[in-house]
């Protein structure tokens, strides 16, 4: 496990997700992303589903960060766990092959009353590493104490919890926080749009940062230059 600690360390990991709903999800489509961004110099994949794990674990020779999510986003997405959120969508995960789970770290109810402790358990159980995605200081600092081994600012702004986190920029001061009050490995997501932003974070003491919407999400790339005002 510390050896894909090591593989990600200073990396642009690039997350590689699309809904149902999207042109760009299919699957020989999804596909040909990963395959683009590894090209550009990725150093890791985060994918979501079991079709879109199996296929990174199959096709590259990068780590893997699996997760779970529904094909639509409730409109309540900032009061629900819906990030790889139970025991059952967390071994999904491991069994379609994943090195990292990552799943929602927050402290907020899972479904069915499950506890966080145990998906971290089982992620250890089958020797792959737990990835707490969190909002703000106190659930990081939760999730490493329940014993994560990476934290992700990916949630930072999209619960309520975190309302004051910046729009529109990275959280920067949740990163930093982060790196000095755990001693571990925090990964920044969220809002990197910018290949300064990825400088500055990892001058923060970023393991790794992960871009998304930045790189795969075309209609929202288009939007950035389409409205402006």
């Amino acid at each position: 496990m510390d050896n894909i600690l090591d593989k990600i360390k200073q990396t642009v990991i690039v997350s590689v997700q699309a809904m149902p709903s999207e042109p760009l999800y299919l699957e020989s489509c999804m596909t040909a992303m990963m395959q683009s961004v590894i090209n550009g110099g990725a150093g890791g994949l985060r994918v979501a589903g079991i079709r879109d794990i199996k296929n990174a674990k199959k096709l590259f020779k990068v780590p893997v960060i699996g997760i779970t999510k529904p094909d639509r986003i409730p409109s309540n997405y900032k009061e629900i766990v819906y990030i790889t959120p139970t025991v059952k969508d967390v071994l999904d995960v491991i069994h379609a092959g994943a090195d990292i789970v990552a799943f929602d770290g927050t402290q907020r109810p899972r479904p069915h009353n499950e506890k966080l402790v145990d998906l971290i358990k089982y992620v250890h159980i089958n020797k792959r590493l737990a990835m707490a995605d969190i909002s703000t200081v106190e659930e990081g600092v939760k999730a490493k104490g329940l014993g994560a081994d990476i934290l992700s600012t990916t949630l930072a702004g999209y619960t309520l919890e975190s309302a004051s986190s910046p729009v529109g920029k990275p959280d920067f001061e949740l990163l930093e926080k982060l790196v000095h009050e755990t001693n571990m490995p925090v990964i920044l997501e969220g809002r990197i749009w910018e290949p300064e932003q990825v400088d500055h974070a990892l001058e923060l003491g970023a393991h790794s940062v992960v871009i998304g919407s930045a790189i795969t999400r075309p209609q929202l790339i288009t939007k950035r230059f389409v409205f402006r005002g």
